[in-house]
């Protein structure tokens, strides 16, 4: 190894502090430059912070109330699956649409939660809608018989917005209508309104009428009265149905007896509980297709409707909810999808803007063709109507001969002109 010479030696030392220098140089300008860039990045969460970016989700949620021990619910009427009644509860639908709300509503800034509320009697709804109330929730499904629906607008005072979900009657869209209610089941005039338009499209002209004895098949007949009066299907008979154990009773419940006479076309059988109905088709003395609560049906919703995303629809519930969706089903599914289009569409967030709104300038898909929209005068929301049978769909009403001046699914249920509804949208 050469011996270095003191000059070559002063070159190392000198080369060697220079190196020192140049490292010590590149570490400090590489830590003020990660200090730069930590201020800059605490200086622009500051900036977003300012403006409203940078903040925690704000959680809109959406109650499910319904009624434990609801007669529609019970488990001998689920297992028949008698058509146009419940399948099951409705959270599994409700939550379908909620994960698709979701997606749509995390770019505002916005997520949505579901509260299941199932109160014993309507004793304890009033003290659990308030409740509601004053956790700030401001949007409910309502799951419930008529009358506890009317109990809950009453409760809330304005300050909900509600959907009735499975509720038919035809007084909730009348005289106990409410500004701040809106109904996405179809009403029992609408689907009589269905069933009708299809009959005269088919000239038949002729029905034998069986109803029952309670006061829901009285309601359900005379919607079918008022559809048949407007449509000119004239009614040769009407007689009464019911199943009773008693002896002298027996032959009210025979359907050969009972459709006897041979001039009508149609049997038009109205049943609330199903379970006279479901005995009627292929029973009858003459060969006269069945309508109404059995045979040939008017729904909102049927598992085999094969059109505008309807399969897709009806596979996803089937798959989390291990059944079929039915109209039930569909109405929460929809009401939630009109929440997520009522954020999405305006800023406001008062009760009373957003049932304008509703009323006036949203449309939702609902799969089954056209866009779908609230009406103002008694918030039921326009749609067509299936004509179905267990197995598959037939057609949708309004029928293509059946008009109106401005929007032909008014043509089903209550027009503005005749309702009796005093809302004030």
């Amino acid at each position: 190894m050469s011996q270095l010479t003191p000059a070559l030696l002063g070159c190392r030392l000198t080369a060697c502090t220079g190196v020192k220098r140049v490292y010590r140089g590149l570490a400090l300008g590489f830590i003020l430059c990660l200090g730069a860039a930590a201020a800059l990045a605490q200086s622009a969460q500051k900036s977003a912070s300012a403006i409203g970016k940078v903040t925690p989700a704000q959680t809109i949620t959406i109650a499910l109330i319904s009624l434990r021990g609801d007669p529609r619910y019970q488990s001998r009427t689920i297992e028949h699956h008698y058509l146009g009644h419940p399948s099951g509860r409705l959270l599994r639908a409700a939550e379908l649409a909620l994960q698709d709300g979701r997606l749509v509503l995390s770019a505002d800034g916005l997520s949505l939660a579901m509260r299941d509320v199932l109160v014993p009697d309507s004793e304890a709804l009033g003290a659990a809608l308030q409740k509601l109330i004053g956790e700030g929730v401001r949007y409910w499904l309502l799951d419930l018989p008529a009358p506890l629906v009317t109990q809950s607008v009453q409760a809330a005072h304005g300050n909900a917005l509600m959907f009735n979900v499975s509720a038919r009657d035809d007084s909730l869209r009348g005289a106990s209508c409410a500004d701040n209610l809106f109904h996405v089941i179809p009403s029992d005039a609408m689907r009589s309104d269905a069933l009708a338009q299809y009959v005269a499209a088919r000239n038949w002209r002729k029905a034998l009428v069986l109803e029952g004895t309670t006061p829901a098949d009285q309601a359900l007949a005379a919607a079918w009265r008022r559809a048949a009066k407007r449509y000119g299907i004239q009614t040769t008979a009407t007689k009464t149905f019911k199943l009773s154990g008693n002896p002298a009773e027996r032959d009210m419940a025979n359907t050969r007896l009972l459709t006897g006479e041979r001039d009508h076309d149609i049997v038009a059988v109205w049943d609330a509980d199903g379970e006279f109905a479901r005995t009627l088709p292929y029973a009858t003395q003459w060969p006269r297709p069945v309508i109404g609560s059995n045979g040939l049906v008017a729904l909102a919703w049927h598992p085999q409707w094969e059109r505008n995303g309807g399969p897709q629809l009806s596979r996803r519930f089937r798959k989390s909810a291990q059944r079929e969706m039915v109209a039930q089903d569909w109405a929460a599914w929809l009401s939630v999808k009109a929440i997520v289009r009522l954020l999405t569409s305006i800023e406001t967030r008062a009760i009373g803007e957003q049932a304008a709104a509703l009323s006036s300038a949203i449309n939702i898909d609902g799969y089954k063709g056209p866009s779908l929209s609230f009406r103002a005068w008694d918030g039921q929301l326009r749609q067509p109507i299936f004509i179905a049978h267990a197995d598959g769909v037939i057609t949708a009403a309004p029928d293509d001969g059946v008009l109106h001046p401005t929007e032909n699914m008014d043509t089903l249920g209550f027009d503005e002109s005749e309702g009796l509804c005093k809302r004030q949208p």
